[in-house]
């Protein structure tokens, strides 16, 4: 049996415009993608926040792929909501609202039965309440991270010294660049390596993702998908993918992190091509299958010439 994943992070409600349509409070957050793709691989513990205006029906689809939500604090006031627009490259966002609501006041409290959990994806939340977390959990033997500009700028000294405690860091490119002040991304992976981390993870968008190790490196395109509708949660889906397949093989080897960074890839892919979980919510191991032998074709290229 599969290892349990411990996710800590967001549950939201979004609204959000793009150039192939919008959405109106529909379900969100950080943890709940993560979620969403993890649970495809293996068990799930949820620990986050949300508020009394939150439709606990809308995870019924999560429960029954496995998701543990004891660890789901209903607390008194409005769930956290977030609006945004993307523009018609959308590799481009605004936001037009951040309502923090209930998750202003959020410390994650793991339960007793989620303590032992092998691998943790401390998604992107301050990094004290990472270390807060940390500091519950017995010796997992993985755990990835997510951060943001927002802690980068404004929480320095907590971030790098919860970096000394983590084995990887999932991040996009723009923030690998802030980071560490340098424009080049592999010296900056390999900076960030120094900090501690065994292994980073710089996410491209539409140009694919590629992982630094010490004793090695491997790079993956993204898939080419036709329709692209909403890119929210894609980064997040992606880390669930990556971190689930993990619990499910306990490989931490280059090859290891290869293939779940390519299962991470064929979840995000999924993600976009609907509002919301449209597409995760239905999404089969199957479906992944197929799309994880398409990118391992797209990647292959023939043996050398020769002599």
């Amino acid at each position: 049996m599969a290892n349990a994943l411990l996710i800590v992070g967001s549950v939201a409600y979004d609204t959000v415009e793009t150039p192939s349509g919008s959405v109106t409070d529909a379900l969100g957050g950080s943890a709940l993608y993560s979620a969403a793709a993890a649970s495809l691989f293996a068990p799930v513990h949820l620990v986050a926040v949300v508020g009394t205006d939150f439709r606990l029906d809308d995870l019924e689809f999560l429960r029954l792929r496995g998701v543990d939500l004891a660890g789901l604090e209903v607390a008194s006031g409005k769930t956290f909501r977030w609006s945004g627009v993307y523009e018609t490259d959308v590799n481009i966002r605004h936001t037009r609202s951040t309502e923090l609501n209930v998750f202003a006041d959020f410390s994650p409290q793991v339960p007793p039965a989620y303590r032992d959990d092998e691998v943790i994806f401390l998604g992107n939340i301050a990094p004290k309440l990472q270390k807060h977390v940390l500091d519950q959990v017995a010796s997992p033997g993985w755990v990835a991270l997510d951060t943001m500009d927002l802690w980068i700028n404004r929480t320095p000294e907590d971030l790098h010294t919860v970096l000394q405690r983590i084995h990887m860091i999932i991040i996009n490119d723009s923030e690998a660049r802030l980071l560490t002040g340098l424009p080049a991304l592999i010296p900056a992976a390999r900076r960030i390596l120094a900090m501690g981390p065994s292994a980073v993870v710089i996410k491209k968008g539409e140009h694919g993702v590629f992982l630094v190790m010490r004793d090695g490196f491997a790079a993956l395109p993204a898939l080419p998908l036709d329709d692209v509708r909403d890119p929210t949660g894609a980064g997040d889906a992606f880390a669930g993918g990556m971190l689930g397949c993990l619990a499910a093989t306990s490989d931490y080897s280059l090859d290891g992190l290869r293939r779940a960074m390519a299962y991470g890839t064929a979840t995000a892919s999924l993600t976009v091509e609907a509002f919301s979980f449209e597409r995760l919510r239905t999404a089969t191991r199957q479906v992944l299958d197929e799309r994880y032998r398409w990118l391992h074709e797209i990647a292959r290229i023939p043996e050398p010439l020769g002599a």
